[in-house]
């Protein structure tokens, strides 16, 4: 948990404590194809508040996050996104425009990232971490980075990566082949000048900023195929603004999260997110992102509204409700008990929301309905 205001004015408003971390994609077994899980992913991981640059000029781009890489990564993101650019004869993490980097859009060498990835990963033989690339750079920047952090034997090959929309492998078989680092690139062509795969032939992508924030829509992002189309078998949302904002982040990380997801997978051929891209990922007024990574999972996994109730060892569509409580009338406590396990568990609001285990989306409840929304302290 994390307690803090929504504004990002220390000591103005009530303190609002919030998930940082969401239930591990893993708990229920590591025998799913990759496409099955989702992970919380960070819209550019490396812009953190409070970061000078290390060129010593004045940072004038908006920060995303108010965590490192490392921070990051330990609270359960296994989804980075990094912004690549040749930037002092070397290969620099900037948030700039017009595909150029300055001194004052320059956070750091992408190589300080890329060393954080390859400690997590090391110290973490079982986790997989996906990078996506917004690459500004030359051909070869990227493997000469990847191959200095020694990155490169971790790296997904993209000649063995499922074509037209096919399953991924088995997660277990990922980590028992060593092919733990998926990195996708903005770039066409970098699969023989750098080994690393062009994303747009493996996932579909949504809007992104202000403009894929529309209430009950769910476009695609201009490089990327439709939303429903089934040659990409990964699904990546974005959820976040143009202009980075703590405070817009802290009310909307939650229910219009949530209510994203039940959009974006009707609009994506039925499919729920393998990545949940946020800025802030931290704040919210509820479960936020976390809780948002549950609820993909335990549709992805188990057919229930979040991997909390994903029942182990158990058909598709078995899930373990939280014990009903007399000051909650959760649709769950009415529905059949033919329709899942009669099994319960105690969970708490921080952790999943009471929510009905049919197998369609429009049983999730409207989450502005859910108890624990605003845990203000």
């Amino acid at each position: 948990m994390r307690c803090a205001t929504c504004s990002p004015l220390p000591g103005s408003g009530p303190a609002v404590c919030s998930r940082t971390t969401p239930i591990d994609p893993k708990t229920h077994g590591t025998g799913l194809p990759f496409n099955k899980y989702s992970w919380l992913t960070t819209h550019n991981s490396f812009a953190v508040s409070g970061t000078p640059s290390a060129t010593g000029a004045p940072l004038v781009s908006m920060p995303n996050q108010e965590d490192s890489v490392t921070d990051q990564l330990k609270n359960g993101v296994r989804g980075l996104m990094l912004d690549t650019y040749d930037f002092k004869s070397d290969l620099w993490l900037c948030h700039s425009f017009a595909g150029k980097c300055y001194d004052f859009t320059a956070y750091q060498p992408a190589s300080k990232v890329l060393k954080v990835i390859q400690a997590f990963l090391e110290s973490n033989p079982s986790e997989v971490i996906t990078v996506f690339v917004e690459d500004y750079s030359a051909p070869g920047s990227l493997s000469k980075a990847l191959a200095a952090a020694g990155l490169t034997k971790y790296v997904f090959p993209p000649a063995k990566m499922p074509a037209n929309g096919a399953d991924w492998p088995a997660l277990k078989d990922m980590v028992a082949q060593g092919h733990r680092l998926l990195v996708f690139t903005s770039k066409k062509g970098r699969e023989g000048s750098d080994g690393v795969a062009h994303v747009w032939n493996y996932v579909v992508e949504t809007k992104y900023g202000s403009d894929g924030l529309a209430k009950g829509s769910c476009g695609s992002r201009g490089e990327s195929r439709t939303m429903d189309s089934k040659a990409q078998s990964l699904v990546l949302l974005n959820f976040f603004t143009t202009n980075p904002s703590q405070s817009w982040a802290c009310v909307n990380n939650s229910s219009p999260l949530i209510d994203k997801l039940r959009t974006c997978y009707e609009a994506s051929a039925k499919r729920w997110p393998n990545f949940i891209a946020v800025d802030f990922y931290m704040r919210s007024s509820g479960g936020g992102a976390p809780l948002a990574t549950d609820v993909a999972n335990g549709r992805l996994q188990c057919g229930c509204d979040t991997i909390a109730y994903c029942k182990a060892n158990a058909p598709f569509g078995t899930c373990t409700l939280p014990s009903s409580s007399p000051s909650s009338s959760s649709p769950s406590t009415t529905r059949p008990p033919t329709t899942h396990s009669s099994s319960r568990r105690s969970f708490s609001p921080t952790q999943a929301p009471a929510l009905a285990p049919a197998h369609s989306p429009s049983s999730i409840s409207s989450p502005s309905s859910w108890p624990y929304q605003a845990p203000h302290s």
